[in-house]
């Protein structure tokens, strides 16, 4: 992210390891819910038959979870981007996502646990070191 500091110096934010960890994660998770949610939009047989919902159905939380994966691709390319509220952006939507999943445990248990564990992973990456500030010339 560029920026102007008080002495009229730019700025430009680095990403570090761990960030561009999480956004890898945003990107990896982003791919795994929009194939989740189209397949419980056109009510797949992949999960558990009969689930119940304590609201809404496996269609309205197919709906969810594909809005959830493109957000997540959004706020990873704009940490791959250098954009500092990306990661915050990022963190979010991972959390909102960890919640959300929490919601769909009915339609496929494991899966859901599991993409609640990456997204607590991707959160750390994103959280963990800030990166640091580089004066432009």
């Amino acid at each position: 992210m560029t920026s102007t500091s008080p002495a009229g110096v730019s700025q430009r934010t680095e990403v570090s390891g761990l960030a561009h960890f999480g956004a890898v994660l945003l990107v990896l998770l982003a791919f795994f819910n929009g194939l989740d949610g189209i397949a419980a939009i056109y009510r797949s047989r992949v999960f558990v038959a009969g689930a119940r919902f304590v609201v809404g159905d496996l269609r309205a939380w197919g709906w969810v979870i594909l809005i959830l994966a493109i957000l997540q691709l959004a706020a990873a390319v704009s940490i791959f981007r250098g954009e500092t509220w990306g990661r915050w952006f990022g963190v979010v939507i991972l959390g909102v996502n960890a919640f959300a999943q929490m919601w769909f445990v009915p339609a496929y248990p494991f899966w859901s646990l599991t993409i609640i564990a990456v997204s607590i992973a991707a959160i750390y990456g994103l959280t963990a070191h800030g990166g640091r500030r580089r004066a432009e010339g």
